[in-house]
């Protein structure tokens, strides 16, 4: 026996194509993905990463034709191995399509896949009847920079697919409205004989009548005309935590697509979109923030009140500050989306040089300036010019 069902994993039956393969895989891997369930309690996060792991792992076997395969005939994605239930003496070393008997090895490996699992074992038997959870809803939200910091409560409007209240979900327009499938016997599967070289074979299939629900409608629901289902607007209330960043999601459970057959309802999965502030910049949880000063308040330095996400502070410019010096704001930043603590707004001066002085003005400036130069030291202009005489 098999520890793992690849196609249950996936949600799929095992003549799924491909393209239906890598759907089912991208729906589950943004249902369980990390960022999903960065907000969820540990226990709740492991469980989502274990799946999602398992997801990969499980797609990475069923979109390799070579894995896909030798799952399929021997219920091991690396092949049979000897002694196992499912081992197939006409595989490597046995009969092959080269080996002079045409297409015999495809016959024998449709009879040996019986034996292993391929017909009516367990390899791909997600039934259609079974009860399946609903597909999953991706919602874009645009939230403002403080909600988004801070966070909110969001209303949110979205389409859905809910049961039918009319039929409840059968799709018949009464009791006497749905009748067992004849052909299956209300099973959702059929017995399918196969005649091989070495006698009739029996395999499993879904009922092409009634899709594998072992029931036929014979009088629809007028609402949902025999769906069972209908799509309907949906108007929830979501508490957006705070921390949350651009491009995160939130998934809000049961609230996406309803079930199948009695399944549970899928999630609505919410990404935000924050849309960008006049003054600050976000780099994780701390804030940027530039600060224009004047010639003046560098030279001779300054206190001034600068804003915040919440309200203004005084801040201290110390006498002779350089263009581009950065300062540190402790506390002032963003709550961190997993634990109670804030980064940092990180304030960087730029000292703005004024450009309409009049002539009058420009002379003054220069005779104090050339003054200045003579005795003041300049840090920097010192430095290059060593750096400059290292060059010689």
């Amino acid at each position: 026996m098999m520890a793992k069902n690849y196609y249950d994993i996936l949600g799929v039956d095992k003549s799924a194509s491909a393209d239906e393969i890598k759907s089912a895989y991208r729906r589950l891997a943004k249902k369980y993905h990390p960022d999903v369930y960065a907000t969820a309690p540990e226990k709740e996060k492991k469980e989502a990463e274990d799946k999602f792991k398992e997801i990969q792992y499980a797609y990475d076997v069923l979109s390799d034709p070579q894995k896909k395969a030798a799952f399929d005939q021997y219920g091991d994605e690396n092949g049979p191995t000897m002694g196992g239930a499912g081992f197939n003496p006409f595989g490597q070393g046995g009969f092959s399509s080269s080996s002079g008997f045409g297409g015999f090895g495809d016959i024998f490996s449709d009879i040996f896949s019986a034996f292993s699992g391929g017909g009516s074992s367990s390899g791909g038997r997600a039934a259609a009847n079974q009860p399946r959870q609903g597909d999953d809803i991706e919602l874009e939200t645009v939230l403002t920079f403080k909600e988004a910091c801070f966070g909110c409560k969001k209303e949110v409007t979205y389409s859905r697919i809910e049961k039918c209240p009319t039929c409840g979900g059968t799709g018949a327009k009464g009791a006497n409205g749905i009748k067992t499938c004849t052909k299956c016997g209300g099973r959702g599967r059929i017995v399918v004989q196969q005649r091989t070289m070495l006698g009739v074979m029996q395999t499993e299939r879904v009922c092409d009548m009634c899709g594998g629900t072992g029931k036929i409608i014979t009088d629809p629901c007028p609402d949902c005309k025999g769906k069972g289902r209908i799509r309907k607007q949906r108007k929830v209330t979501i508490n957006i935590p705070a921390g949350v960043d651009n491009g995160q999601m939130l998934n809000q459970q049961n609230e996406g697509n309803a079930g199948y057959n009695g399944g549970p309802n899928g999630n609505l999965i919410l990404v935000f979109r924050v849309k960008p502030h006049p003054l600050f910049t976000r780099r994780g949880n701390d804030l940027l923030f530039d600060l224009p000063i004047t010639i003046t308040q560098a030279v001779f330095g300054d206190t001034v009140e600068i804003p915040t996400l919440d309200k203004p502070v005084r801040f201290d410019i110390p006498a002779g500050t350089k263009n581009g010096t950065l300062f540190k704001v402790k506390g002032k930043g963003v709550k961190d989306l997993r634990r109670n603590a804030y980064g940092d707004m990180l304030v960087t001066v730029k000292i703005d040089i004024p450009k309409d002085i009049s002539l009058k003005q420009r002379k003054e400036l220069k005779q104090y300036f050339d003054e200045l130069d003579k005795t003041a030291t300049y840090d920097e202009v010192e430095k290059y010019k060593k750096k400059i005489r290292t060059l010689d």
